[in-house]
This record gives C-alpha cells, structure tokens and sequence, in this order.
C-alpha cells in the first residue's frame, strides 16, 4: 500500500487533493530520452508519485552532459553508464515506492507500439524531429497525449496534444522547419531546460488528474535570455495534417534502412537527409566543433569525440569511425539535428 505521506504537500493543493494523488499512483507515463529534458521530467515525475515510469534513452552520460543534465554526476561518467541506467540508480533513490522501467535502446518505428503500450501519457524528452514526429503519430493513433518540449541557447517550447480535442505537433511544426541548431552547436542554459520541463510536467499532472478546464491550449515560445514570451493559441488543425486528419502516420512508416546504412569494411555509417546541404552553412555551423575541411564536393570535420562528419550537397552525411548505428545516429543528431 502506497504511503502518502511523503506526497502531504502536494495533496493539500486543492486541484490534486487526495483523489488526485491516487489517479497520480495509478497512472502510467512514457518519457522519451533522458537528456537534459528527460532527466528534469522524471525528477519532477518521480517525486510526484507517478506509478509507472518508463523511460528510453540511447546515449551515455559525458561530461559535458553534468552543465544540466540533473540526475548525473561524476561517477557515473567516469563509468561511461548508459543514461537510461544512471537515471534509474538516482532516481530509485528518490522514490522506491513506485516502479521505474529504463530501457537503454533507441525508439523507432520498429518498437514505439511496444514502448507506448499501457501508457497513459508521452513525454518529450529527445533533441531531435524526427523522434518528436514518431512520437506525435505514434500518440494520434492510438489516443494518447503528446507532450512536447523543446530547449535550446535559452529558447524553449512546449506544448501538450491530445488526440481528438487539439491538434498535433505537425499541424505547427512540419518536416522541412526542421533547422540545424542544436545544444552541441549553438549551446544551452540550464535554466530554460528546467522551465520547459516544468511546462511540460504541470500540463501532464492536469491531464492524469483530470483538470480539463485548467490545461493549456496553446503552443507557447520563450526566450529567457531576450525576454520574450509567446503563446500560439489551438485553432482547428490543419485539413491536410497527415497525422491528425489524413490519419497516414508518415512517421511510423518510415524505413529507416533506406536512410541509414552501414558501409561494410570501412567503419562507417551513412545517413541520408531528406534535404541537401549547403556546404558553406553547414562549415560556419561546425567550425566551433572541430577542424572543418571543405572542398567544392564534400565537408569534413573532426568532432571532439574522435569520429569525424563528412557532409554531401546531396544530403547525405557519413559518420567515420563507427559501424554501429546507434553511436552514428547520435552523433548526427548532436551536431546536425535529426
């Protein structure tokens, strides 16, 4: 039996309440990556008393991640532990009382029907599109909210949709907004992270308490640093949105062999972008990573990691140094975005 003690003074804020804190006990919640997002989502989460928590993460922890990446520590770079992993040591120090599931592995179409089964809610915790895109048609498919965020330099968004009564993440933001700014290039602030976290995760109590009138209907934009705050108000979603209306689910029926691909024999994987680059942008953008080499034909740069990007004007990028596909999505995602 569940002690609520521990949860007395959240439960003496009347939304919650006591009935409230049981919906919180027997609810399920879906966290995907467990970066700077994800590890301040399932710290508040956690200390919530959310019943089950499961989360997905790829990555491992580096130094560079302690800036903001809450639940890790020295230890657990010098380990090399997966995120996932040093995640669920802290935070079962937290809370023991409820059940923590972390999968180290990367979500994709081939295991997201598995990864959201039995869920009751989806959190945003990735730096990428294209898993935001697999999550939001994943969620409009089978009925589940969305909550999306993002962080990046001191800009953040987020967003809560949920099928049937707002519109989807596509219906604001499509495939080819998608830029190259990421935490890795341009830098972040931790406190944007921990504000856009706190978004997402009051958005998600309303939802699993069932506080309709008080949840945001809005996609809402800020930046911290400049002072500026916008919130998009919810109108009828887009007629042709694939996700929402059309109900295609682009996301959930992409090949992901026929954009990723291990050049056997020579240490690489290639990635295949849906756009072209251009080569005088993308040498301006990674100059601050590493030695940047760039010919008419290709872009090469050196990455502090040790591999190296080699970028095409056709769109396609070989990550060196690595056969494992895993290993080369995360680097593309790093420093070119995903």
């Amino acid at each position: 039996m569940t002690d609520f003690t521990r949860y007395s003074r959240q439960m003496l804020f009347s939304p919650i309440g006591e009935d409230g804190q049981k919906k919180l006990t027997n609810s399920s919640v879906l966290i995907v990556g467990m970066g700077a997002l994800g590890t301040a989502l399932a710290n508040h989460l956690v200390r919530a008393g959310i019943g089950h928590i499961r989360f997905i993460d790829r990555d491992y922890v580096e130094r560079s991640n302690l800036q903001r990446q809450m639940l890790f520590d020295e230890d657990d770079v010098t380990g090399a532990l997966p995120k996932a992993i040093a995640a669920k040591n802290k935070l079962t120090k937290i809370n023991s009382d409820i059940k923590i599931e972390a999968i180290v592995g990367d979500a994709s179409p081939k295991n997201i029907d598995e990864l959201i089964n039995g869920m009751d809610i989806v959190l945003d915790g990735t730096d990428n599109f294209q898993t935001r895109f697999l999550l939001n048609d994943a969620c409009f498919k089978y009925g589940i909210p969305f909550v999306y965020g993002g962080a990046v330099s001191s800009r953040g968004m987020s967003a809560i949709f949920v099928p049937n009564e707002t519109p989807c993440l596509r219906c604001f933001i499509t495939s080819t907004d998608q830029g190259g700014q990421t935490c890795d290039t341009i830098g972040v602030i931790s406190p944007i992270v921990d504000i856009v976290a706190s978004l997402q995760v009051v958005e998600v109590i309303k939802f699993l308490v069932g506080d309709v009138k008080n949840r945001r209907k809005s996609l809402l934009t800020l930046d911290i640093w400049n002072n500026y705050h916008y919130d998009m108000k919810f109108s009828t979603p887009k007629t042709d949105c694939p996700t929402c209306q059309k109900k295609e689910y682009p996301a959930l029926n992409l090949a992901e062999k026929d954009i990723i691909t291990v050049l056997c024999g020579r240490e690489t994987v290639q990635i295949q972008a849906k756009q072209g680059f251009n080569l005088d942008v993308w040498a301006d953008r990674l100059k601050p990573i590493g030695k940047v080499q760039k010919t008419p034909f290709l872009l090469k740069v050196e990455l502090p990691e040790g591999e190296r990007l080699v970028l095409f004007p056709d769109g396609r990028t070989l990550v060196q140094g690595t056969e494992d596909q895993v290993r080369a999505k995360t680097l593309y995602s790093r420093y070119i975005g995903l």
